[in-house]
């Protein structure tokens, strides 16, 4: 039975044939760019550039709409089956790419705004049966996903948090260099569904050099060298080897962490924590919101573990 007369299965290779695709654009463009740019810092999930968010989404609603126009659906309905496609290259990523839950709990929306955005602005293209326009078009795709391939891609970015103590600065510096397993609730949605949290930090010696851990629930650990240890006002440490696990730990890399102390001359201290990170999933604008986040939460478990500790007995 062909597909023109079956719209059950025009439907069906609308999303087959679109997932198909976008597993190929994505995994080739994946390990061509981690080839050209290099990956001296031993991420092992490679680097997931714009394109494969929102090019290749869009790319997916095209190829769907080209199955789905000659049904006339609504556009209710090509979102409803746009959000299972989306459902499906999530089912895909996670097998394929060995994506993780939360990870793709995070790209999903925005995997679901441009297939449904490609399958729209499509469906209106072959309705318009303009094949001088639709062939322009599909040239026009096919160099931003080549330039943006061939292109250069850097994202660092610097979190920076602030907290009052209500304790001398003598007394806050010591778990600001390590502190005891943190009992606290956790109450960031992320972490009470299973991204890594900060537990417990631990240090070899007290001095420039010297080893520290901090260790994160799930167990995994962040082995650090501390660069700068000034007793009562800085704390610097270069990140050295961290877990790649399939959440999103596996496309950021954590690369230096700070603790600056200032007495403000009352009794209290402020604490600013100083987290610097490099982006290996782009666009940058969305994936910064969420990196953004992520980073300030563990500032602020740690920060307020740390101020709990100063301020008992004071």
């Amino acid at each position: 039975m062909s597909t023109s007369s079956n719209p059950n299965l025009r439907i069906f290779y609308g999303i087959l044939v679109a997932n198909l695709v976008s597993i190929v654009l994505v995994g080739a463009g994946k390990y061509l760019v981690t080839y050209l740019e290099g990956n001296e810092t031993g991420n092992s999930s490679g680097i997931f550039i714009f394109s494969s968010f929102v090019i290749v989404p869009m790319i997916m609603g095209a190829i769907s709409a080209w199955y789905w126009h000659p049904l006339q659906m609504k556009t209710r309905a090509y979102i409803g089956w746009s959000a299972i496609s989306t459902l499906v290259a999530c089912a895909a990523s996670f097998i394929f790419l060995k994506e993780g839950v939360i990870c793709l709990l995070i790209v999903s929306p925005l995997i679901l705004v441009f297939i449904v955005t490609g399958a729209l602005l499509a469906r209106m293209l072959f309705n318009r049966k303009n094949n001088t326009l639709n062939s322009s078009l599909a040239g026009l795709v096919l160099v931003v996903l080549l330039a943006d391939t061939f292109s250069s891609h850097k994202n660092v970015q610097l979190v920076s948090d602030t907290m009052i103590v209500n304790a001398p600065i003598e007394k806050v510096w010591p778990y600001v260099v390590e502190y005891e397993p943190i009992t606290l609730k956790e109450n960031y949605w992320l972490f009470q569904i299973g991204m890594p949290s900060p537990v417990q930090s631990t240090v070899d010696g007290h001095e420039a050099g010297a080893g520290r851990k901090c260790i994160f629930s799930n167990g995994y650990v962040f082995d650090e060298k501390m660069i700068v240890y000034k007793p009562n006002e800085e704390l610097t440490f270069d990140i050295l080897t961290q877990p790649h696990d399939p959440e999103i730990m596996g496309h950021i890399d954590i690369l230096r962490g700070q603790f600056i102390l200032k007495d403000n001359g009352d009794g209290t201290t402020t604490v600013i924590g100083n987290s610097w990170y490099k982006l290996y999933v782009f666009p940058g604008w969305y994936f910064n919101l969420w990196s953004e986040s992520i980073t300030r939460n563990v500032h602020l478990r740690v920060m307020e573990h740390i101020k709990i500790l100063s301020e008992q007995g004071v």
